[in-house]
């Protein structure tokens, strides 16, 4: 037990420190105290309950979905947004806000950003996203062919190109379909020097932004023609697949479908995406529920940016221990 003296003391300290907002250096010069003892005195303050520190949780903010979403899955970090409503346009705009934050506060200088195309969720982010104010030397790579349907071209286009402007940096397109109709045509379309310059430079990715698909595609995907035959994705699913990240199908575990369509994709690799250092995927809404928990669960991404809706159905039912990602 501390003596009467030493309670007093702590106490004087305390209020000086957390009332009058003096520096320890200051209350250490006033109470003719080293500084060492005067940190040791708040430390004490707080076991004796002198001092009780709360944190108080704003409305809207979900700190205890996001602490549980890391500690389930062994990610990072996590990231819930607070979304009006359970439908898509609700949580598009949710979690397109919270991602165009994450991304103006943590992307990095000479950063190499690898971007998916063909997802709405990602464009959300961009459209959401302030300018930085100092040229980043940052560069945005298409790390998923981005030609198409000219209607829906546009938008692939936009992701690379509008982030680029944004962060000050420079865009490197991936001038290829993301789907082709044969490996052979694959192998041709990597000759190309401008594919192959872009291909090369998957390696130096440090940052990955992902969408995660579910197997049925979206509209804009669909839009695109950059997605497989329905009678192919039909066995996809039956053979245990859930869903994709660009467009590399997984299973529930999140190990990778063993399926002669990767041959026909043209864009970074799994394996070559678990070798980043950053992958961040940003994704929501019940259709994607089993997909998301089968990327968490593959150890697929280590960022996850997602609505309440989805935290809270992935902490609802058990899941198999996560995989350790492979450097």
């Amino acid at each position: 037990m501390a003596r009467i003296d030493e309670l007093r003391l702590m106490t004087k300290v305390a209020r000086l420190y957390y009332e009058q907002e003096l520096r320890q250096a200051e209350i250490a010069a006033q109470l003719n105290l080293s500084q060492a003892t005067t940190s040791r005195l708040l430390k004490r303050a707080e076991k004796e309950e002198i001092v009780r520190i709360s944190v108080h949780v704003p409305r809207g903010v979900h700190a205890e979905l996001e602490e549980s979403l890391q500690a389930a899955y062994g990610l990072k970090e996590s990231i819930v947004a607070d979304c009006e409503s359970p439908d898509d346009r609700g949580i598009l705009r949710g979690i397109g806000s919270a991602a165009a934050f994450y991304l103006e506060s943590t992307i990095a200088k000479n950063e190499v950003v690898g971007i998916s195309s063909w997802s709405e969720t990602l464009l959300s982010v961009v459209d959401a996203m302030h300018p930085l104010k100092h040229a980043s030397g940052v560069k945005i790579l298409q790390i998923l062919g981005g030609i198409g349907n000219p209607v829906a071209e546009a938008h692939a286009s936009r992701l690379v190109g509008r982030l680029a402007a944004l962060v000050k940096g420079e865009a490197t397109p991936l001038p290829a379909p993301g789907v082709v109709g044969s490996a052979e045509s694959l192998d041709v379309l990597h000759r190309d020097s401008y594919v192959r310059a872009a291909v090369e430079m998957f390696d130096q990715v440090s940052l990955a932004l992902v969408g995660i698909g579910a197997i049925e595609p979206s509209k804009l995907l669909a839009r695109s023609g950059n997605t497989f035959a329905a009678a192919e994705l039909k066995q996809l699913e039956k053979s245990g697949a859930v869903g994709d990240v660009l467009l590399r199908f997984f299973g529930v575990d999140g190990q990778p479908m063993a399926s002669d369509l990767d041959a026909r994709v043209t864009g970074m690799e799994l394996e070559q995406l678990r070798r980043v250092q950053r992958v961040v995927g940003i994704a929501g809404g019940r259709r994607k529920w089993a997909a998301v928990r089968g990327a968490l669960s593959g150890g697929l991404i280590d960022v996850l940016i997602t609505d309440q809706y989805t935290a809270a159905a992935l902490l609802d039912k058990p899941k198999e221990p996560r995989k350790k990602r492979t450097l």
